[in-house]
């Protein structure tokens, strides 16, 4: 059976795909964050939503997923972990009963403090290995992506 797909066309996507560099990349700074949050006992994944959690007033179920870009399903299992080490708790608001309120314990906001020196010194050495790229402009770009 001969490949109804030439192999120069596997070599434009795997030169070109913007998805496919954008999952690389992804991957890479969430592997670098993963191993310098291991001290503090927590992965980019769940510092980004301990983070998101970070606010003067308890966001929604539905805020958070829409900040971190996940579905309802994802965030919820990834809430049970942090959950069960008493780093977030959920509530019911009393003017609808069937939202949810993430709430950051004190014990959450304790491990947040620890782990942000850390990503802010990780933070900037990764922004200082993009020398001669504009971070904001990446930044900038990204945004437009996630709103396509």
């Amino acid at each position: 059976m001969s490949n109804p797909v030439a192999f120069e066309t596997t070599l434009l996507v795997r030169d070109s795909c913007l998805c496919l560099h954008a999952q690389r990349a992804a991957r890479a700074l969430a592997r670098q964050f993963d191993q310098v949050l291991k001290p503090v006992g927590l992965t980019n994944q769940q510092f980004s939503l301990l983070m998101a959690l970070n606010r003067p007033a308890p966001p929604a179920m539905g805020a958070v997923a829409d900040l971190l870009a996940m579905d309802r399903t994802t965030l919820t299992a990834a809430l049970k972990a942090l959950e069960r080490r008493g780093l977030v708790r959920t509530a019911l608001p009393p003017e609808d009963r069937r939202a949810r309120l993430l709430i950051l314990t004190e014990a959450g906001a304790r491990v947040l403090a620890a782990a942000v020196p850390i990503w802010r010194e990780t933070h900037a050495a990764i922004e200082q290995q993009l020398a001669g790229f504009d971070p904001d402009a990446l930044r900038s770009a990204l945004g437009l992506i996630a709103r396509l």
